[in-house]
């Protein structure tokens, strides 16, 4: 178990010392994507639907997300967020990516809240469109870069 960082030598769950680490510039980029029927995505487009407007909505939900990442994520630590941006676009007609960049300068990562800002909106999304759409599909959640930090960069190949 060596490997886990979060189990310590018994294997029990612990918050990982990031005490003697240095504090650096983190980012870190996630996306996810969500199916729906063509007439949702039609739907968002037109500005359809009774509660609000699905991308802002959803926009504002993942940055919020994002800052509340550690109260939702057992044994990550509360950051400071330097930046949060959540963007949402239609990239087919059934289809849509939600991406989400966030930055830091602290002694651990900013993945998780990256990760946690795509989620969310993501759910917003499907609780914004189920009453006309519950054949929704979130999925492809994933990390697709991060830099800072003693493991180094990291970008997903395309």
């Amino acid at each position: 178990m060596d490997d886990f960082t979060h189990i310590d030598e018994s294997g029990a769950a612990r918050m990982v010392d990031v005490g003697g680490k240095s504090v650096t510039d983190r980012f870190a980029r996630a996306s996810s994507r969500i199916r729906l029927l063509p007439a949702t995505v039609e739907r968002i487009q037109a500005g359809q639907f009774e509660k609000g407007d699905v991308f802002q909505v959803a926009r504002l939900a993942g940055i919020m997300a994002a800052k509340r990442t550690s109260d939702v994520i057992p044994l990550c630590h509360p950051l400071s967020l330097n930046s949060v941006q959540v963007s949402l676009e239609i990239i087919s007609e059934d289809r849509l990516e939600i991406t989400s960049e966030v930055r830091t300068t602290a002694k651990t990562g900013v993945e998780m809240e990256a990760l946690t800002a795509v989620s969310v909106a993501a759910l917003t999304i499907y609780d914004m469109c189920k009453s006309v759409d519950r054949e929704m599909i979130i999925e492809q959640v994933q990390l697709d870069e991060k830099s800072g930090g003693r493991s180094g960069d990291f970008r997903r190949p395309q």
